[in-house]
């Protein structure tokens, strides 16, 4: 642990100021706006009431030395120069409004000036897994001014604000909210300068250890590029973990060494693959924004992609889909893809899943590890020989799977990583294993079916647990279907006894509707939980599944509606007195929305411009 005292060099001397002296009744800054729209909101904010303060043109950073560190207050320092922000519902009529009660000042020089930003941290050596201390805090002091007649006469020259981080991690948190302080002037003689409205107090902390978003990228490919934005974005919301959804059935674009024809033969292309070097370049720009990645190897189901280098371990490859004619209930796979699941009774099988955990434990630090789990299909295992015969012979496929389990759960723990599965593992009503199969002290359970109340059946058996319910965290609901030859879209006049293409209907969408930013805001993951089971929620994702996604849309089905969930598991989604906050949410969201923009994130739109500029006036109930 570091101490603080090793770092009192580095506050300049704005703890040593006059007591504060407010001067709001009698002096106003040009052109400075009065309401700063923050995101996530901070735990506490406590605004002062005296003059607004000038970012000095010099204005610098004083940090320890850090690699992460230096190079977030480099970032920072050029975003700030360069955003510029003033929220978007400040009309004309306001600015021109606010101009005439201004009190005329003689010379910038004579404005309380804001020199530095002096950023200590407790622990320069915490590492960035699970737990780690986030907790900042943020002091722009208030100033204090001699004045003379209508007139400023002097102010302090260096005035300057602080941030006490436990964490670099926690600093990293501070230095976004810094910046969402900050706006330019509207008048012409100060649109040039940047202004921070008061003084301000922020003690700030999340409520929530783990949150993340999950990007399939086997579906559709995703260029390294993309990924590099979507975490960029996720830093600028203090979400902190990316769940990277690497492969599936229907491609296996990461490139291994111990197992190149995986990627050779399971890739859509050469170039649709993730080699080490795209590997590299994607975990450190990760940590350099705070965000931890969780590989996933999903197995052992969603395999199919498998069979292209090993069909001998893959049972049911080759096999279509769904046989023409067949009832759902007859399906080999849950989608169209390479169908194909793992054969737990090969022994090669264990020797290819060996290889693939160990190489990517290697490679990706955290010490999470998702271990799939989800979707086992009976009928695929059932298409092989070998497994008829191991039922036969007094076996079922819940044994299989389990046994499948037990084997390779060792090799995640024995990489030092804790297993994350999908709960299908324990919840599946046809294909399940006992809890004796998931130890619960090297056990993460992430579900993802039948909302609040699979959250309360792992939570009671002792499992912790990551939310990502598709009732209110599935990015891609909504959508209608993607099948071809689909002859329910084949209707020409509304059938009331059908509602597939009407209102009411889901469109071919299995889990529409679409998820609004509110559906997600308001979520609580913890309802209906005693405190000992909300314990032992460490979180939540939203899931961008690929199969109507690639980069071209990537931005605007996360964001916002991503940053809405990133307030809501930060400091919450209701107010102290208990009261949800969606109403007052939604203006902060909307700027925060056009920000994101402004800084390269193709966030969709939540509400016509009218409705941003005109905060309040397009709610339903008022």
């Amino acid at each position: 642990m570091v101490s603080l005292h090793n770092y009192v060099c580095l506050l300049p001397a704005f703890a040593l100021l006059l007591p504060f002296l407010s001067l709001s009744d009698f002096f106003l800054l040009p052109g400075v706006h009065g309401n700063v729209y923050l995101w996530p909101m901070p735990q506490v904010v406590e605004w002062g009431s005296g003059p607004a303060i000038l970012l000095s043109r010099d204005f610098h950073f004083l940090s320890p030395e850090n690699a992460v560190l230096d190079k977030a207050v480099v970032e920072y320092k050029e975003l700030i120069r360069t955003e510029r922000w003033l929220p978007i519902h400040w009309t004309e009529e306001e600015e021109e409004e606010e101009e005439e009660t201004l009190v005329i000042v003689e010379s910038m020089e004579a404005l309380v000036v804001l020199e530095s930003l002096a950023i200590v941290v407790l622990d320069l050596e915490a590492d960035l897994q699970h737990g780690v201390d986030e907790s900042y805090t943020i002091e722009v002091p208030e100033s204090s001014l001699e004045v003379l007649g209508t007139g400023v006469r002097s102010a302090p020259s260096s005035l300057s604000a602080s941030i006490l981080a436990a964490t670099v991690w926690g600093a990293l948190h501070g230095l976004e909210t810094f910046s969402q302080l900050i706006h330019r002037g509207t008048s012409p003689e100060t649109s040039s300068e940047l202004f921070i409205d008061h003084g301000v107090y922020i003690r700030d902390q999340p409520n929530f250890p783990h949150r993340g978003l999950l990007l399939d990228t086997a579906r559709n490919f995703y260029p390294v590029e993309s990924i590099l934005r979507t975490i960029r974005a996720m830093a600028y919301n203090k979400l902190n973990v990316f769940h990277w959804h690497i492969i599936d059935s229907h491609s296996f674009p990461l490139e291994l060494f111990k197992e190149p024809e995986l990627a050779k033969k399971g890739a859509y292309s050469e170039r649709q693959r993730y080699s080490h070097r795209d590997l590299k370049r994607v975990l450190e720009y990760a940590t350099q924004h705070g965000v931890r990645i969780i590989p996933e190897l999903d197995m052992p189901g969603h395999t199919g992609s498998w069979s292209r280098a090993y069909p001998e371990v893959v049972t049911c490859h080759d096999q279509f889909w769904l046989q023409p004619g067949a009832p759902w209930g007859l399906r080999m796979a849950s989608e169209p893809g390479w169908p194909g699941q793992l054969n737990p009774l090969h022994p090669l099988t264990y020797k290819v899943v060996k290889n693939l955990v160990e190489e990517v434990a290697s490679l990706f630090p955290d010490n999470f590890f998702h271990g799939g789990g989800d979707e086992v299909n009976p009928n695929c295992w059932n298409n092989s020989l070998d497994i008829q015969e191991y039922v036969l012979a007094g076996g079922n496929m819940s044994t299989l799977l389990e046994e499948f389990v037990i084997t390779t759960h060792p090799y995640i723990t024995g990489s030092n990583k804790t297993a994350v599965y999908w709960e299908d593992l324990l919840t599946d009503r046809d294909i399940n294993v006992p809890p004796t199969a998931l130890p619960k002290e090297t056990t993460i359970l992430q579900t993802w079916n039948n909302g609040a109340a699979n959250t309360k059946l792992l939570t009671s058996n002792g499992y912790r647990t990551i939310v990502s319910s598709s009732d209110f965290y599935y990015l891609d609901c909504g959508h209608g279907g993607w099948v071809g030859n689909d002859s329910r879209y084949d209707e020409d006049s509304n059938d009331p006894g059908n509602l597939f293409n009407y209102p009411g209907g889901n469109g071919g969408s299995w889990c529409g509707p679409f998820k609004t930013w509110a559906r997600i805001y308001d979520y609580d993951i913890t309802f209906n939980l005693t405190n000992s089971e909300a314990a032992l929620v460490i979180g939540a994702e939203v899931s961008l599944w690929s199969e109507q996604a690639d980069a071209t849309v990537l931005d605007s089905r996360l964001w916002p509606r991503t940053a809405a969930l990133a307030e809501s598991l930060w400091s919450g989604n209701k107010h102290p007195d208990g009261k949800k906050r969606y109403a007052q949410a939604i203006d902060r969201l909307n700027d925060w929305r056009f920000r994101l923009v402004s800084r390269g994130i193709s966030a969709e739109p939540l509400q016509p411009l009218w409705c941003v500029k005109h905060p309040g006036q397009c709610n339903i109930n008022t």
